[in-house]
C-alpha cells in the first residue's frame, strides 16, 4: 500500500478488505466535542476522525419533548418530559447517568406507543455533505438514523427500549413475560425502522451504523435470536439493494452469539474490544469472522502498561487483524492520553508488514 495516500483513502482501502500500511487510527466525533484535550496535537500526529451524521429528518406529530437542565457545584441534572395527548413520561439524568427511566409502568408503554405513532421519515443528505466538506481527507462520515440527541432510531427498537427507555431490570421482567403493551410497541417500532432504512438507503452515505451497545450478557442468545436476528436480516436486505453497508456497535462480550454474527450480513463490527472488556481476542475474531470489517478499540487497561508492552500489544493486534480493520477511540479516551495515544500513533506509523 502506498503510504502517500490520504487517511481517507487508506481507510477506504481497508474497508474494501485490503492490507493498509500504516493502519488507520480514528476518534469518534463525540469525544472531540466532549473531551477537552489537545486534539489538534493528536490530529497532527496522524489521528483521524469519524463523524456520525443523520440521514433522516424525523417528525413525531403526537410527541412534544421538554427538557430542563440544572447545574450545581456537584453535578448536572437533566429532566425530560415526553408529552402526548394520552399522558406524559418523565426521565431524569445526573451527569449522564439515568436515575429515572421514561417507562416505569405498563401504561407507560401505551404512552410511548402513542408518542411514536404516525412518525414520518424524510431522507436528507444535508448533514452528510456538511460532514464530508468539513473532514476533507482526514476521516469518514458514517450515517445513522437520527441526531445524537434524538431518541428512538439510533439502535434497533429492542435495544433502544431496553437501554434508553426502560432500563435493564424492568425490561428483563417485561420481555420475559412478553408483556402485551411492550410487544405492541416493539412490533410498531420494528416496522418503522424498516421504513427508516428504506429512506436512508436513498442517501449518499455508503456506511450506516446502528448503536447497539450490545453485550450478550444483557439478554442471552435466545432473545437475541428471536428479536434481533430477524430485524437485522431485513435491514441488510434493504441496504444490499442500494449497495449500502451496515455496521453495528458491538462493544461487549460476544462469544455466545459468534455463530449468529457469522451468518448475519453485517459489513462491520464497531468498537470491537479485546479482553478483558470483550471476551474474544482479535486473532480469534478474525478466524470467526474472516469477511467482516473490524473497528477495533484497544483495551483501556493497556493505558497503565509500560510503553514497550503497549507497543507490543498494538503490533500483535495489527498482525492478528490482518486486513479489513482500523483502530479507534470509541469507548473512552485513556486517562494517560498524552502518553498513550501518541505512542500508539508512533507504533502504527512505524509499522510495516
Amino acid at each position: 500500500m502506498n503510504t502517500t495516500l490520504s487517511l481517507k483513502d487508506r481507510l477506504n482501502h481497508a474497508l474494501n478488505g485490503d492490507i493498509v500500511t500504516p493502519p488507520v487510527y480514528l476518534v469518534y466525533d463525540w469525544f472531540i466535542m466532549n473531551r477537552q484535550i489537545d486534539w489538534q496535537r493528536l490530529f497532527d500526529l496522524g489521528l483521524g476522525r469519524i463523524n456520525h451524521t443523520s440521514l433522516l429528518e424525523i417528525e413525531c406529530p403526537h410527541l412534544k419533548i421538554e427538557e430542563l437542565v440544572s447545574n450545581n457545584s456537584k453535578y448536572k441534572k437533566t429532566e425530560v418530559r415526553w408529552i402526548t395527548d394520552i399522558g406524559e413520561l418523565h426521565e431524569c439524568t445526573i451527569d449522564g447517568w439515568k436515575s429515572e427511566y421514561l417507562v416505569k409502568t405498563t401504561d407507560d408503554y401505551k404512552i410511548m406507543k402513542r408518542a411514536f405513532e404516525d412518525v414520518k421519515f424524510t431522507p436528507t443528505n444535508k448533514y452528510f455533505e456538511e460532514s464530508e466538506q468539513t473532514l476533507g481527507e482526514l476521516g469518514i462520515s458514517i450515517g445513522q438514523l437520527g441526531q445524537f440527541n434524538d431518541i428512538g432510531y439510533l439502535r434497533t427498537p429492542f435495544q433502544v427500549i431496553q437501554i434508553d427507555f426502560t432500563g435493564l431490570e424492568q425490561f428483563s421482567m417485561d420481555i420475559s413475560m412478553e408483556l402485551p403493551e411492550l410487544m405492541e410497541l416493539l412490533e410498531m417500532m420494528n416496522a418503522q425502522m424498516l421504513d427508516a432504512f428504506n429512506c436512508a438507503a436513498k442517501t449518499k452515505a455508503k456506511h450506516i451504523k446502528l448503536w447497539e451497545n450490545l453485550s450478550i450478557e444483557t439478554m442471552g442468545p435466545d432473545l437475541y435470536r428471536k428479536h434481533l436476528v430477524p430485524i437485522y436480516n431485513k435491514i441488510v436486505n434493504i441496504l444490499d439493494i442500494s449497495g449500502k453497508k451496515l455496521h453495528v456497535h458491538y462493544d461487549g462480550k460476544l462469544h455466545l452469539i459468534a455463530d449468529e454474527i457469522k451468518k448475519l450480513g453485517f459489513e462491520g463490527l464497531d468498537s470491537l474490544t479485546p479482553p478483558p472488556e470483550g471476551d474474544i481476542g482479535i486473532k480469534e475474531a478474525r478466524q470467526l469472522w474472516p469477511e467482516k470489517f473490524f473497528w477495533i478499540h484497544p483495551s483501556l487497561t493497556w493505558d497503565a502498561l509500560p510503553d514497550s508492552k503497549i507497543t507490543d500489544n498494538i503490533i500483535q493486534l495489527i498482525r492478528d487483524a490482518g486486513s479489513g480493520f482500523c483502530l479507534q477511540l470509541s469507548e473512552e479516551v485513556p486517562p494517560n492520553w498524552e502518553r498513550t495515544i501518541p505512542l500508539i500513533l508512533k507504533t502504527i506509523n512505524g509499522y510495516s508488514h
